[in-house]
């Protein structure tokens, strides 16, 4: 039987999921839901210009204009996302770097 994983935001990813676009949004949440049955989908991601996201993984939405970043609690079933953005100027990477 496949395990279903939780969804838990950081504050400030939770935010800028809340300030998406209605269709940007729907988008999201059908990647999240992705991620709870198969939290491995998500692309691992190392050392991101400087910021050190090792242990953290990305997937990507609406064309590869935004990135979830979120890490995999397997122990308790929880995917932490961390940031949720543009990855102009590895925005969201410093944000997510600023978080964990």
């Amino acid at each position: 039987m496949s395990k279903t994983y939780k969804i838990q935001f950081h504050p400030e990813a939770l935010k800028e999921f809340c300030q998406l676009d209605g269709s940007v949004k729907v988008l999201v949440k059908k990647q999240l839901e992705k991620l709870q049955k198969s939290p491995l989908l998500g692309e691992e991601l190392g050392n991101k210009n400087g910021y050190d996201l090792t242990g953290y993984r990305k997937m990507y939405v609406n064309k590869k204009q935004i990135r979830i970043v979120y890490s995999i609690k397997d122990e308790v079933l929880v995917i932490n996302i961390v940031a949720i953005g543009k990855r102009e100027d590895m925005e969201v990477y410093a944000d997510a770097s600023k978080r964990i």
